[in-house]
C-alpha cells in the first residue's frame, strides 16, 4: 500500500511525541512510527528508575547519618524490596506514558526507513511526505575492551532489571549516571568501584568541582585510569587495573555496569538513501538537517541528552516540519543540568567573564541540616547580564532552576540581588555568590 501525509515521525519517545503534538497543533496530517518498546526512555531505563534507586540510597544513607542529629537507627537494606519497587514504580510510569501515546492514536509499531528524500517505507508499506522528524532517541555506548564481554556486562538499559542488589560492582563511566546509580549502589551496601578515562567528573571537567566531588562522593573512584586486563571467573569479572594514583588493582566484581555514554540510534534509517550520510548539519533553531526536508530532535541528534531538551527540540521540530518550506526559528532555551548525585550537581547557562562564588561550607541552612559541602559559582558578562551558574550542594536542582529562571528572563546582578531571600534557606548561598560576582563584574 502507499500512503501519503504531510509529515512521518520516527520515534515515539518525548521528541517523538512532542513533535507529534506540534504537527496535530498545526493542522498537519502525520504518522508516528516506532517498533518499540514504547514508553520513552526516561520512564523505561533513565530519569525515572534512576531516581527511584536514588531515593532508596538517599532512605537508607540518612537512616545512617541520623545519629549526627541525636537520633540512632537500626538500618537494614533488604535488595530484592529495593529493586521490587524500582520496576513496580517504573512500570506505573512506562503505563502512564504509554496511556498518553495511545490516547491521540496508534503509532505503526514497524521500523521506518528512508526509500527517497521525502519517502519512507515501514512494514512493506509506502509513505510518500512532506517532511520527516528524526526521534529515534539513543542506545548506551559499550567501548571497545567490553565488547568481548558483552553477556557478562549491564548496560543503564539492564541494570534496572536486576532481582536484587550485587555484592559488588564495577561502573565503567563517571558521568552522569555512572555516578548517581554508582553512589546510590554504595549506599545501599555494594562494594562500588567507578573507573573513568576523562578526568571529568558528571560533566564537570573544572579541577576544582572535581575535587570537591570526588571528596563527598564516597565511592572508590579512579580517573584516568589504565586499563590492563579483563578475565571471567567463577565469582564474576576480574579486571587489571592502574589508577590516576599510580597505584595498580587487581580485583573481581560480581557485575559491571557499563555507563560509558550513550549514542544516537540511527542505524536502520538507510540515510543514504534520503541523502543524509554522512548526516548535515543541525540547525539549532529548527532541527533541520542541512537544506533537506528533513527535521531531528531529541537524543538523536546526540548534543543535549536531557528531557526537557527532547521535549523542545521535538516541539521546534514538529512545528518546523508542518509548515515545511516555511520555517519559524527558535531560540534556544538557557542549558540547564542536573545531577542527583550527594552532593547534587547543577550547571546552567555559559561560563563568562565574571564569576562570583560562595562555599557552601559555612552556609548557615546546610549547616543545620548537616549537608554543608559544595560551592555555588554564578557568571556575568561585561554588561553584568548573569549567564550561568555551577552549583555543588544540597538540593542544587532547585538552586539551579531558580537561577536558570533568572539568566532566561535577563536579570542582571542588580536585579538578581533585588528579589527577596527568606532566612535561613539555601538561597541565602546563593545571594552570597551574587555579591561575590556584583564586586568582581565591573560596570
Amino acid at each position: 500500500m502507499q500512503h501519503q501525509v504531510d509529515v512521518a515521525i520516527i520515534g515515539a519517545g518525548s521528541a517523538g511525541l512532542n513533535a507529534r503534538r506540534a504537527v496535530i497543533a498545526a493542522g498537519a496530517s502525520f504518522e508516528i512510527f516506532d517498533p518499540g518498546p514504547l514508553g520513552t526512555t526516561c520512564a523505561r531505563v533513565g530519569c525515572m528508575p534512576s531516581k527511584l534507586l536514588i531515593a532508596a540510597a538517599e532512605a537508607a544513607h540518612d537512616a545512617h547519618k541520623a545519629k549526627v542529629f541525636g537520633v540512632h537507627a537500626d538500618v537494614q537494606v533488604e535488595p530484592a524490596e529495593v529493586m521490587a519497587r524500582v520496576r513496580r514504580m517504573r512500570d506505573g510510569f512506562v503505563s502512564h506514558t504509554r496511556e498518553g501515546i495511545d490516547a491521540v492514536g496508534p503509532v505503526v509499531a514497524k521500523q521506518a526507513r528512508f526509500i527517497g528524500p521525502t519517502s519512507l517505507e515501514a512494514g512493506g508499506e509506502r509513505y510518500d511526505v512532506k517532511s520527516v522528524v528524526i526521534a529515534t532517541g539513543s542506545e548506551p555506548v559499550i567501548p571497545r575492551p567490553w565488547l568481548e564481554f558483552e553477556r557478562e556486562v549491564l548496560t543503564t538499559d539492564e541494570v534496572f532489571e536486576l532481582p536484587e542488589l550485587p555484592s559488588s560492582l564495577l561502573v565503567v563511566g563517571a558521568g552522569i549516571i555512572g555516578l548517581e546509580l554508582g553512589q546510590a549502589m554504595h549506599r545501599l551496601g555494594v562494594r562500588v568501584t567507578v573507573l573513568d578515562v576523562s578526568g571529568a567528573l558528571a560533566g564537570l571537567s573544572d579541577p576544582e568541582h572535581v575535587e570537591i566531588m570526588r571528596a563527598h562522593l564516597g565511592v572508590d573512584l579512579h580517573l584516568r585510569h589504565q586499563l590492563q586486563s579483563i578475565q571471567r571467573s567463577e565469582e564474576g569479572l576480574r579486571v587489571r587495573f592502574v589508577g590516576d594514583d599510580g597505584a595498580a588493582r587487581d580485583d573481581t566484581w560480581e557485575r559491571v555496569l557499563i555507563a560509558a555514554g550513550r549514542s544516537p540510534r540511527l542505524k536502520g534509517l538507510d540515510l543514504a538513501a534520503a541523502g543524509l550520510d554522512p548526516l548535515p548539519e543541525i540547525d539549532p533553531l529548527t532541527g533541520r538537517l542541512g537544506d533537506s526536508a528533513v527535521f531531528i530532535a531529541g537524543d538523536a541528534t546526540g548534543e543535549r541528552m536531557l528531557l526537557h531538551e527532547a521535549s523542545y527540540e521535538g516541539s521546534v521540530a514538529g512545528a518546523n516540519a508542518a509548515m515545511f518550506p516555511e520555517l519559524s526559528p527558535q531560540p534556544r532555551k538557557t542549558a540547564l543540568g542536573v545531577v542527583f548525585t550527594d552532593p547534587q550537581i547543577a550547571t546552567v547557562g555559559e561560563r563568562t567573564a565574571f564569576v562570583g562564588t560562595f562555599d557552601m561550607t559555612g552556609q548557615s541552612r546546610a549547616k543545620v541540616m548537616a549537608r554543608n559541602a559544595g560551592r555555588i559559582e554564578v557568571y556575568a558578562n561585561e554588561d553584568r547580564r548573569l549567564t550561568g551558574a555551577t552549583i555543588i550542594g544540597p538540593h542544587a536542582e532547585h538552586l539551579g532552576h531558580l537561577l536558570a529562571w533568572a539568566v532566561e528572563a535577563g536579570f542582571d546582578v542588580d536585579r538578581a540581588l533585588e528579589m527577596p531571600f527568606y532566612h535561613p534557606v539555601l538561597e541565602e548561598g546563593v545571594r552570597s555568590a551574587l555579591r561575590d560576582l556584583s564586586r568582581h563584574a565591573r560596570r
